[in-house]
């Protein structure tokens, strides 16, 4: 393999490779932590605004993310994720400090509002790995813990970081709702 076709597979599996570590597939997956804790899986669309470049500034950043949640052993519910964060300091490199909310809604019915206060990020071989933690406000699961991990593709070139910006990315998501955990010592 050579030129762009070969760093493409090798970034593919790169990413592959990580996801598979990351995250269990929905109805695998077990809830952690407390009760009525859920783990939800799938698939992440962002936009920047402004876009991503290597000047950091504070960046909007609008999410779109289609889950398969599991809610229950053996119970999956397809659901819908809309995240609006704000994130001071960003650049090509991190998205630093993002704090702000994500709406959930299940097929089901039901809903969650999850509050993000603070956030990690790192870049490896162009895939930007993100992680924002909160709690979820209101509806399934209020009160727990949530941790939403992303590893995310720019839409564009990486060299798009020069200008005019890196305005998307795509990827795969991963939420977490978890109560309390318990000591290492219990059953």
């Amino acid at each position: 393999m050579g030129g762009g076709r070969g760093a493409a597979v090798a970034l593919s599996s790169l990413v592959l490779v990580g996801s598979s570590l990351i995250w269990a597939p929905a109805g695998h997956a077990h809830p952690g932590g407390g009760e009525g804790g859920f783990v939800c899986t799938g698939t992440n669309e962002a936009r920047y605004d402004p876009p991503l470049t290597f000047t950091p500034g504070t960046v909007h950043v609008q999410g779109r993310a289609r889950y398969t949640c599991t809610i229950a052993p053996g119970r999956n519910v397809p659901a819908d994720g809309s995240l609006d964060v704000t994130a001071p300091e960003s650049a090509c490199n991190a998205l630093t400090g993002a704090g702000g909310t994500e709406t959930v809604r299940y097929a089901d019915g039901a809903r969650s509002l999850i509050v993000y206060a603070g956030s990690t990020t790192a870049r490896v071989a162009g895939v930007l790995f993100t992680t924002l933690h909160g709690r979820i406000a209101q509806g399934r699961g209020e009160g727990l813990s949530a941790r939403r991990s992303a590893a995310l593709l720019p839409g564009q070139l990486p060299t798009d970081c020069l200008a005019p910006g890196i305005r998307e990315s795509n990827g795969q998501v991963q939420l977490e709702a978890t109560g309390m955990t318990r000591p290492s010592n219990a059953p």
